[in-house]
Order: C-alpha cells, then structure tokens, then sequence
C-alpha cells in the first residue's frame, strides 16, 4: 500500500483542488476525515499527494450524488482501510433504498389507476369493519349518516396514528368535515382519497409543504393530471440518482484499481467435474 502512496509525480493541495474544482481547505478536510489516504509530508511538513489521491477524490465526488454525503464519506473511509465488505454493504443498503423508492412510486403510480374506482369501497370498508365497536374512543358510526371514516379506521387502513392526520389537518393535506351529533371527524371519499396521496407521496419524500399545493391543485382541478407531473418529476429523480450509482461505481472500481489488490475478492478455483 506505501509504495502505491509514494510512486508517481507529486501533487500540491491546490493542484488536487483545482483539478475539481474545490479550494485546498476541502481537500485537507477529506484527507482528515479519512475520504482521502494520508498525505506525505515534505521535511518542511507541507503535505504532498499522489495521482491515487486525485482518484479517491474523483471517487468520492462521483459517489455523492447517488448515495449522499455521509453514505459516501463512510464509503471511501471503509475503503481506506481496507474494509472491503463493509464498503459494498453501504453501496448495497444505497441500492435497496433505491429499489424501495422505485416500489413506492409503482404504489403510488398504482393508487393513482385506481383511485376513482378504490375510494368508495374502501371507505365504506373501514367504517364497516368498526361498526361493532363503542365508545368515544372507537367511534362506530359513520357520522351524520352519509358515509365516510373516522380518523381511527382511515389511520389504522394507512397504518399512520391519528396524530398523523390531524397534523395533515393542519398543514392542509386533508379536510374532514364535523359529526354535527359528535364532534367527531368524518372523512369522506374524497378526503380518504387526499389521505393516501400524501401518505404515498410522503413515504416517496415529498415535504408537507410540497404536498399540500398538490393536492390543492387536484382539488381545483377536480382531477389527478398535476399528480401526474409530480409522478413524472418523482420518476426521473429516480433514474437520475441510479445512473449517479453507476457513475460512481465506476470511478470507485477505478479507485480500487489503482489501490492495487488488497480489495480485490478472494479467487475461487473451478469445481472440476468428477468423471
């Protein structure tokens, strides 16, 4: 590892920085936080860098968009030192997030086909399913007698708590009407509808705050076709941030290369066929 260090021409730290396009104090802080090898010093103590630290830089750089800062930065420091599986197991949790996301926006793609046809149904179904209960915990009517959920059955079918909602309350997200007898909340077909949007496009990211023009618009609207756009955004995000995966897997493996072989898996012969 020492003489992959020490061979080839010497780079400044403003050499190192210029070459992507950072100041020189950046590169001495991912030296210490252990994103880069340690540096040679010069007898007067001036630090000095290899092309294989331009590498791991160009690594690291390339690793952030698709995995993030901290992912990255543990990444490269496991690589470092030598912690081969602990570095593909950060790559690997990176790409199962990404797959749950992709999941989440099929879900949501999904809950969109079927929205108009679904709400009814189900709403009718979480009231159902309670009408046998009692008392002011477990409301069991469906309200003023022209159907709709309370908050406890629509909480339980999006597996969120009440506090939940009643927060999408505040924030605009959803807008149940009053039991006049009760009190109680009562949510709709289209309320429950606007309910599952957010609680889908939460579970894909999206900030209360970005959600709650959305559904503004779907109101306005009377229809899903800004949701649509959202989805599209949504999607191309995803496949943005996968070819960042690839992008940085490839300037890892490069990295790696450079190294040498003390990442390298261990070779396992052939099996021979017995005859």
């Amino acid at each position: 590892m020492s003489q992959n260090l020490q061979s080839g021409e010497r780079l400044r730290p403003v050499d190192l920085a210029r070459g992507h396009g950072l100041s020189t104090q950046a590169v001495r802080n991912y030296e210490e936080a252990g994103i880069l090898p340690a540096a040679a010093r010069t007898p007067h103590g001036y630090r000095t860098y290899t092309p294989l630290h331009a590498r791991a830089l160009g690594a690291f750089l390339a690793l952030v968009p698709g995995h993030g800062h901290p992912t990255a930065t543990s990444i490269m420091r496991a690589v470092n030192r030598g912690a081969a599986d602990e570095a593909f197991g950060l790559i690997d949790e990176s790409h199962a997030q990404l797959l749950d996301d992709r999941r989440t926006l099929q879900a949501v793609e999904r809950a969109v086909r079927d929205l108009a046809p679904a709400a009814a149904p189900a709403s009718d179904a979480a009231v159902s399913s309670h009408g046998s209960g009692s008392g002011p915990g477990s409301p069991s009517r469906s309200g003023s007698g022209s159907g709709g959920a309370f908050i406890g059955p629509l909480a339980e079918e999006l597996g969120i708590r009440p506090a939940t909602l009643r927060k999408w309350e505040r924030a605009g997200l959803v807008r149940p009407r009053r039991d006049p007898l009760t009190g109680y909340r009562v949510y709709g077909e289209a309320d429950a509808r606007d309910a599952r949007l957010a609680h889908q496009l939460r579970r894909g990211g999206y900030l209360l705050e970005q959600i709650a023009p959305l559904l503004d618009q779907v109101r306005a609207a009377g229809g899903l076709e800004p949701l649509e756009a959202a989805l599209g955004d949504w999607r191309g995000r995803l496949a943005a941030r996968g070819r960042a995966m690839l992008a940085g897997a490839a300037e890892l493996e490069a990295y790696l290369r450079a190294r040498g072989g003390d990442l390298d898996p261990p070779r396992v012969a052939p099996a021979h066929r017995t005859v």
